[in-house]
């Protein structure tokens, strides 16, 4: 989870992240730190992927995430949760990356006045940027959309000469 300021005052962000393409499959953007926005980003995530029970879950140690709201959701969607080792970041480091790239591309230098305004930007960033068009030097160039679309296309071909 990262935050973002505004003239009204603090937005914070919650993601959820396919490693297989870091895609941003989920997110939340509230005024509060609470369990309802990491609840509310991976049941996005849920709901747009649908994985089969037993994915991996992985977050840092946070109190949102440790809730018994969030974990009840976890055991709910079949999802198996793994959190970071205490005080090690480098165990997030693809969310940790995406939270640098987010806040370098776009939020640095950038003055929101209203909370409505800093969410429409993100929204902008997560999207139709990120999402579909931002290259990836672990994806060989590709965007997470572009990314999964050559897998799928691979695989198909495959299907098709067995």
């Amino acid at each position: 989870m990262t935050y973002i300021w505004t003239d009204e005052g603090w937005l914070y962000l919650a993601v959820v992240l396919d490693l297989f393409n870091r895609e941003v499959v989920g997110w939340s953007i509230k005024p509060r730190m609470t369990a309802d926005i990491v609840i509310d980003a991976l049941t996005m995530a849920w709901f747009r992927k649908k994985p089969a029970p037993g994915l991996t879950h992985h977050s840092d140690r946070g109190s949102q995430y440790a809730s018994h709201a969030f974990q009840a959701r976890l055991e709910a969607y079949g999802i198996v949760c793994s959190m970071s080792r205490k005080g090690n970041c480098w165990d997030n480091a693809p969310t940790e990356s995406f939270f640098n790239s987010m806040k370098n591309e776009r939020v640095h230098g950038t003055r929101y006045r209203t909370r409505t305004e800093a969410q429409a930007d993100l929204f902008d960033y997560i999207e139709p940027l990120y999402n579909r068009r931002r290259r990836h030097s672990t994806l060989c160039y590709a965007s997470p959309q572009q990314f999964l679309n050559n897998w799928l296309s691979n695989q198909h071909e495959k299907e098709l000469t067995a």
